[in-house]
């Protein structure tokens, strides 16, 4: 079966690459012809783009006040920051259509002849994520009883519900014409009986659905070398709180932290030292969970990842970007406990609790066959 895969943008986020990479990968190993659609964000008009330069302009001479002001970058800036996330996209993401950034243009997805389309995972339903919201219930797909429309995993990334009420009857009656809906966190499943009257299946990350050698493999291919450090830190949303945290961890564990990110943003003071900014390649990033010893994130897919390497970790909530996905991933595995939304709460205990990887691994196991059941069933009625 020829199936397109409706995921968020690609872009330089090394959980959303990976997913796409692990969800297309396991659609090849089930036998099927797996195409990312590559949906992107509306381009910025003309005028914006030439308003967005002025204003820069000012904050570099120093005329607009704007001293930690953060940049958006440049179509070449963009490109050299993202030169090694790109690399990981054309390399190990294919096939994958054209760009698309407009409705008109989904629509013309007709031409390419799926035989399905999956959507997810990642956050696809979450309308201030989306380019679209419709888009990821498949308005662009002619009602048809041969094409197949299922969802994996997606996510609404909150246990509230974000969407008008507009979008939530035009959105229920699409996902009536699925054959087939799977959410990735169990507040998803509630939230598709609350809005959509409809059930949904739970089912993992398309990420854990590959084993860890995968990934593994994929660091030895690109020959990534050792990181120097044995605390990996991959925070998204960095404060001095968060720093004090760090610093209790390394001593009470006597590690040496390091991270994989870019050295520095994008800012009035930076911009011309534009090397800094780049971002560390995909298997940089997972070669940092096979070299640590102990993880502290507040992302998602670092929980996700710490889990797949067997590492212990602290997860730290964070609101703004959702803590129902941790909250469901961790409590599926039996360790809400690493998870912290004060960051008074941490203690010894946590810092020094072990967890017990045999039982993990189990449930993994369980969940990973579960889950690509789930695909194989619906995708071969």
């Amino acid at each position: 079966m020829k199936i397109g895969i409706l995921t968020q943008p690609l872009l330089n986020n090394y959980g959303g690459l990976l997913q796409a990479y692990a969800m297309q990968s396991v659609l090849k190993s089930l036998g099927h012809d797996a195409w990312i659609i590559n949906r992107e964000y509306k381009k910025s008009s003309l005028v914006r783009t030439i308003l967005l330069n002025v204003k820069r302009f000012l904050i570099t001479r120093k005329i607009l006040n704007r001293p930690n002001s953060i940049f958006q970058p440049s179509l070449i800036e963009e490109n050299i920051i993202n030169e090694n996330t790109t690399y990981f996209k054309q390399t190990y993401i294919n096939p994958i259509t054209l760009p698309i950034n407009s409705d008109k243009v989904m629509r013309k997805l007709k031409s390419l002849n799926f035989d399905g389309y999956l959507v997810g995972s990642d956050q696809v339903w979450r309308p201030k994520y989306s380019p679209n919201i419709l888009n990821y219930f498949l308005d662009f797909v002619e009602d048809s009883s041969v094409v197949k429309k299922i969802s994996y995993a997606a996510s609404f990334g909150v246990s509230e519900w974000e969407f008008n009420s507009k979008d939530t009857l035009l959105c229920k009656k699409l996902i009536h014409k699925f054959d087939a809906v799977s959410v990735r966190e169990k507040s998803g499943v509630q939230l598709c009986k609350e809005h959509f009257d409809i059930e949904a299946v739970h089912n993992i990350d398309p990420t854990m659905l590959i084993e860890v050698d995968t990934y593994t493999k994929l660091i030895k291919a690109e020959n990534e070398p050792n990181n120097l450090g044995t605390l990996m830190l991959y925070i998204l949303d960095s404060s001095k709180e968060k720093d004090v945290l760090i610093s209790k961890v390394e001593g009470k564990l006597d590690l040496i932290s390091f991270t994989v990110m870019a050295k520095n943003k994008l800012k009035r003071d930076s911009y011309k030292n534009i090397q800094d900014c780049i971002l560390p390649s995909v298997t940089k990033w997972l070669k940092g969970f096979e070299d640590a010893k102990f993880v502290i994130t507040d992302s998602f897919h670092g929980c996700v990842f710490s889990i797949l390497f067997n590492k212990p970790f602290i997860a730290i909530g964070n609101k703004e970007r959702g803590v129902a996905r941790f909250y469901s991933l961790l409590k599926l595995f039996g360790l809400e406990n690493r998870l912290i939304t004060d960051l008074n709460d941490i203690t010894d205990e946590l810092i020094f609790d072990q967890i017990n990887w045999p039982l993990v691994n189990t449930i993994l196991k369980e969940e990973r066959e579960k889950s690509t059941s789930f695909l194989r069933v619906n995708l071969n009625k």
